[in-house]
């Protein structure tokens, strides 16, 4: 259990979100040494780390060619889906696996489940965790849904402002003051 209740989750920092991915977000590379930070923060005070990742299969109506808004991004087992080379995952890192359902997009890091299968919110709730510390890819999209789904679930969040990056930057706007407004810090 953490000493002070608060867990680290980290979403999505993937190679497909970063420059030169199918779903590259804007600045994303300036997140990858403030993540670091708040990870090596995070180990220091004993807080658990946990990692989203999207893990798409490789047709999903998620993805334009099959219906979906988006190119074809972080498919099961490739390059694209791999976390950022930069980032400093720890070795005892809590992955989220989620995304997996080929008729969802899966958004929210609370949609995904840990490697033996446990959902997010009952890992979390059986370590006590009560505050999160959120930061990662993107904004406006994974990063939202994860947090307003974290305050829904009961958890305090603080989102890691220096840490987010969005796909558009107005829609990334209507983001952070939505998750403000919902209850979540951001800092």
């Amino acid at each position: 259990m953490s000493p002070d209740h608060t867990a680290l989750l980290v979403v999505d920092a993937q190679n497909d979100f970063c420059a030169g991915g199918a779903l590259a977000v804007p600045n994303a590379e300036q997140v990858i040494p403030a993540l670091n930070r708040h990870i090596a923060d995070a180990v220091a005070h004993g807080r658990p780390v946990y990692v989203s990742r999207d893990w798409h299969p490789g047709t999903s109506t998620h993805f334009a060619p099959y219906g979906g808004p988006w190119p074809v991004h972080c498919v099961q087992d490739t390059d694209g889906a791999r976390f950022h080379p930069d980032l400093q995952v720890p070795d005892d890192v809590v992955v989220i696996t989620k995304g997996i359902d080929p008729q969802s997009p899966g958004y929210s890091a609370f949609e995904g489940r840990t490697r033996d299968e446990t959902p997010l919110a009952t890992d979390l709730q059986q370590r006590g965790i009560q505050h999160l510390l959120v930061g990662g890819l993107a904004t406006d999209y994974c990063v939202r849904h994860s947090v307003l789904d974290a305050l829904s679930a009961g958890f305090t969040v603080t989102v890691l402002g220096d840490a987010i990056a969005g796909v558009d930057a107005a829609d990334s706007e209507r983001a952070v003051n939505e998750m403000r407004t919902r209850g979540a810090t951001v800092r």
